[in-house]
């Protein structure tokens, strides 16, 4: 798995390329999530539009860390999720927790504010 960041108008923007499963990439995904909450902007957004494999230890992470992003005040978005991503959170109606943007310059100007 391989990370991207940058910050935009006091939003992290960080795009992931691979997969997300049990073992180093989980691993790798929480270190990141934790560095940001702990130290990052108010909102970040992860682009997973070439995750293509998301298996649940990805999607739990993902969860944990929505929750403890939206205890700390801070607001935790997905952006332009691959379809099977998509699916995998339709099947588990993570669809309706988690705020999705399909359109980056949306998911700046409305995490921005």
């Amino acid at each position: 798995m391989k990370m991207e960041r940058e910050t935009l108008g006091g939003v992290t923007v960080v795009r992931i390329h691979g997969v997300v499963k049990l073992g180093d990439s989980a691993r790798e995904l929480a270190a990141l999530l934790e560095e940001l909450l702990s130290t990052g902007s108010d909102a970040v957004v992860l682009d997973l539009e070439d995750i293509d494999y998301l298996d649940s230890t990805g999607l739990g992470e993902l969860v944990g860390y929505l929750q403890r992003f939206s205890d700390a005040g801070k607001r935790l978005a997905l952006l332009n999720p691959h379809t099977r991503v998509v699916n995998l959170l339709k099947l588990t109606r993570l669809d309706e927790v988690f705020t999705i943007f399909s359109d980056r310059a949306v998911a700046l100007e409305a995490l921005g504010e």
